[in-house]
């Protein structure tokens, strides 16, 4: 920036009053802001940067300015115009001094251009002092917009918990009623097991046989093993169990048709039987059949236990990975991570959806506010799943993007309107039905991932083809470390 050095010049009360902003002061007043300001002349680069102290109020006298913000590490220009007196830099440093006082964008001059300039301190006096009520007003409607903001948006926060938790609750139950009846059918075959065994062990079955007995039991565990990766079809499993069951029945085995399913389930076929025969006679053939089906029975229902459990322990594990219990808030994460957590968790509204996962192996863990992040997930997926009303796909991509991180979450859903989708992430807009929403949860994704992790949120739709890309720098400033409160 080019600015000259001679001393400066004021504008006159006449000369101010040309100007829209000053039009309607009095006298007075007006030669209070004479005195108070001063005319500047740039003639070219930047007037002041985004981020920097706003310490200066810029009024356009002449020329051309351009306003800029950063957006995934490019600027983006927001505003371009010649109108004189137009305003920007600290017009409202007459807030609260609570309120972070710092440049929101980035002014440019296009040409050598000059500006009516007051200083933070004295736009503050003044507007406190020639408009108290106003300012009053002012501050007013905006603390409370905030504190609304704030408590609905708490409210969001608890309802979408609400939500997660009833899904949990159901998704853990499944689980644990099966992992329930599984030990008590395991505790009768059990029971069984004792009295076919005490049968097979009476002295009259020789050493050699019971120790083919053993050898088939553990051949037909192995067999079961290898049955539980194999696809067949039910019409395959239906012609098995026919042939087993005509296969006992001629060997006068009893209730034929309890103990087929249970052997074909495991993959045991009538030669196989045919080997059971041979090693322990027909004699014995009823009781060998009969503890073959309760260890196969009871092999499988300890899977299904273990299965079970494993599936708590998931939830469980994913239940801990998305609140973030006692983990620091900001902290390494690996983004994958966050996002099978998120999944898992609203499983219970994901049913009847398909969900493609496509990670990007490569992508690096990056410092942020976990437990946040889990929640723009929640809130855009969940959005995503009422779009859909009942069936679609819900896609979830990561990516490595220069020194930024994507995460894309899309859905096929009707799309967004093209004369709402300026308007998606502003606090209270929704088409919901009343009662159904409270058009926070864009706003807070959009504050917890532009604001708190200064990265950028932004929406691509079409019919069919609705995508929210959420980019997160890999590197974060230093500020997000020590700054905990950017979403206030």
């Amino acid at each position: 920036m080019t600015v000259e050095t001679e001393q400066p010049r004021r504008l006159t009360p006449d000369e101010l009053r040309t100007l829209f902003l000053f039009e309607s002061l009095t006298d007075e007043q007006l030669q209070w802001l004479s005195d108070a300001g001063y005319v500047e002349s740039v003639h070219d680069g930047i007037v002041f940067a985004e981020g920097d102290p706003a310490t200066c109020c810029y009024v356009l006298l002449s020329g051309e300015l351009r306003l800029c913000k950063l957006s995934h590490g490019e600027e983006i220009e927001i505003n371009r115009t010649r109108q004189r007196g137009v305003y920007a830099g600290a017009f409202n440093a007459f807030f609260g001094a609570t309120d972070h006082k710092t440049y929101t964008a980035t002014m440019r001059v296009t040409e050598p251009s000059e500006f009516y300039v007051i200083g933070a301190e004295t736009m503050a006096t003044m507007m406190n002092t020639w408009f108290p009520m106003a300012v009053h007003l002012i501050e007013g409607f905006i603390m409370g917009m905030r504190r609304t903001n704030e408590t609905l948006g708490e409210r969001e926060r608890l309802l979408a918990l609400g939500s997660l938790s009833a899904g949990l609750t159901h998704e853990l139950n499944n689980p644990a009623a099966a992992a329930v009846r599984a030990a008590a059918t395991l505790r009768q075959r059990v029971a069984g097991m004792r009295s076919k065994l005490a049968m097979l062990a009476d002295g009259t079955l020789d050493a050699t046989k019971l120790h083919q007995i053993v050898e088939l039991q553990e051949a037909a565990v192995e067999r079961l093993d290898k049955t539980k990766d194999k696809d067949i079809s039910p019409m395959e499993l239906s012609d098995a169990e026919d042939s087993l069951t005509d296969w006992l029945d001629d060997h006068d085995v009893q209730a034929s048709w309890d103990v087929a399913p249970v052997l074909a389930a495991a993959g045991l076929d009538v030669p196989w039987m045919e080997e059971v025969l041979a090693a322990v006679g027909p004699k014995y053939l009823e009781g060998a059949v009969r503890w073959l089906m309760y260890t196969i029975d009871t092999e499988s229902l300890m899977n299904e236990i273990d299965d079970s459990v494993t599936r708590i322990s998931t939830l469980v594990g994913a239940a801990k990975q998305y609140s973030q219990i006692d983990r620091a808030p900001y902290q390494i994460v690996d983004l994958r991570e966050l996002l099978k957590s998120t999944l898992v968790m609203m499983s219970g509204k994901l049913q009847g959806y398909e969900v493609v996962k496509d990670f990007d192996p490569e992508l690096p863990p990056i410092p942020a506010y976990a437990a946040e992040l889990n929640q723009v997930w929640t809130n855009i997926i969940d959005n995503a799943v009422s779009a859909m009303g009942g069936s679609g796909t819900l896609t979830i991509r990561t990516k490595k993007d220069g020194a930024y991180a994507v995460v894309e979450i899309g859905d096929t859903g009707p799309g967004i309107p093209r004369e709402i989708r300026n308007r998606i992430f502003e606090p209270f807009f929704t088409t919901k039905p009343i009662g159904e929403g409270t058009g926070l949860g864009l706003d807070i994704s959009w504050r917890i991932v532009v604001k708190k992790h200064h990265g950028d949120l932004r929406v691509e739709s079409q019919p069919g083809d609705t995508r929210f890309k959420i980019v997160l720098p890999l590197e974060p400033d230093k500020e997000l470390e020590t700054d905990p409160d950017l979403l206030t």
